[in-house]
């Protein structure tokens, strides 16, 4: 699928633990301007259920586990986060849900823009009419 992609970081380890490097426009394909992470989500709420038009985003679980769908209109998918050296990078046009979260869960999120609600698509019906229209221009593949 398009603009979706797991990312696997460094893990440098030795006796002393583990270090997990990432820099922007190295180990990640922009700079991050914005980051912030998700914690406490009961077991049966569900987080995201909205897509971006330009910025992508970067999933990493950091502790426990959740899942996330991503859609792009036409097709589906299902990823498990559940280690710290994996990130799942989340680009413009994909509609995406977080759900399943374990009790510890910790995620964080590294965002190529800072926040502007004028960028997101909140409801699915408007996502798939924008979406659908831009696959008509060919602008996506």
């Amino acid at each position: 699928m398009y603009n979706v992609a797991l990312i696997k970081f460094k893990n440098i380890s030795s006796e002393c633990g583990h270090l997990i490097p990432i820099e922007g426009k190295i180990d990640i394909p922009y700079e991050i301007k914005r980051i912030f992470y998700i914690y406490g989500v009961p077991k049966d709420k569900k987080r995201g259920n909205h897509s971006h038009r330009s910025l992508y985003e970067i999933l990493i679980c950091l502790k426990g586990s959740l899942k996330v769908k991503v859609q792009n209109g036409r097709e589906e998918e299902v990823y498990v986060l559940n280690n710290e050296y994996e990130g799942l990078m989340i680009g413009p046009w994909i509609w995406n849900e977080m759900f399943d979260y374990s009790d510890d869960c910790v995620l964080l999120v590294l965002c190529s823009d800072k926040y502007d609600e004028s960028e997101y698509l909140r409801d699915y019906d408007v996502f798939l009419k924008e979406v659908n229209e831009i696959y008509k221009e060919n602008k996506l593949c």
